[in-house]
């Protein structure tokens, strides 16, 4: 049984990416459901217009890293948006980030002494209070200057686990990402590994094509992938690039 830590961030383009965002994460759940994986959101921030400026989410479930971890990267729609009166196409991204839980064996340890922590209100969309006690929180890790936030459990102690275990898991990411940074260029390439900076998809509406860019191959059907139905994609993945 794997875990796997998901953030996807709205990035250009303003209410439209993260529109763009909450369809990626609606995309993401159909398929670990369909996979029967658990999922469990650990942050959340919405638009005003119901998009996502930022989510956490952790996968639990068979495979569940080994699927998701081609998923890194600058994803980017074309399409016309709902707010678009004169129906021309426009151009947003979203960050996808996937971040393998650490297991006892990664020798993940945080002294609390090194810990920032804040307390505060948890927020819903538009900034509307949704709960008058401080139950939501906020960690900074001074040596690194991480940051992370959870405000989705009904606890604070809740909160304050799932932020540790998010915050275990980007410090994972830069221990992998510095030995990465010690290998040669061409085994870098071999890893295929999925930069955030790096643009690794795109979805174009108005030509029912789904393009991955790392493999130079495209995927029709765009209303059936984005229901979920990812399959295809991360198996022509799997086969293309070896890790």
């Amino acid at each position: 049984m794997e875990s796997v830590i998901i953030e996807i961030r709205a990035g250009v383009g303003g209410e439209e990416a993260a529109l763009f965002a909450r369809d990626l994460f609606r995309m993401y759940s159909k398929y670990a459901q369909k996979q029967g994986w658990g999922m469990r959101v650990l942050d959340l921030e919405e638009s005003d217009l119901g998009g996502i400026k930022e989510v956490t989410f952790e996968l639990k479930g068979e495979n569940a890293y080994q699927k998701m971890k081609w998923e890194g990267g600058v994803h980017r729609v074309q399409r016309i948006p709902q707010t678009e009166k004169s129906g021309r196409i426009h151009t947003s991204t979203a960050t996808v980030a996937v971040l393998r839980k650490p297991k006892i064996e990664d020798n993940i340890t945080i002294n609390p002494d090194e810990l920032e922590i804040d307390y505060y209100k948890a927020s819903g969309p538009g900034g509307q209070y949704v709960n008058k006690r401080m139950t939501a929180v906020r960690i900074k890790h001074l040596p690194t200057g991480i940051v992370v936030t959870c405000q989705t459990e009904r606890s604070l102690h809740q909160n304050k686990e799932a932020a540790l275990e998010i915050l275990k898991a980007k410090l994972l990411e830069k221990k992998e990402m510095e030995n990465l940074e010690k290998l040669t260029k061409e085994r870098r390439e071999q890893i295929g590994w999925a930069m955030r900076a790096e643009k690794i998809r795109t979805y174009n509406f108005p030509q029912d094509r789904v393009t991955d860019h790392r493999i130079k191959k495209s995927f029709f059907d765009i209303e059936e992938i984005m229901d979920g139905n990812l399959e295809p994609v991360l198996s022509a993945l799997e086969k293309n690039l070896k890790n």
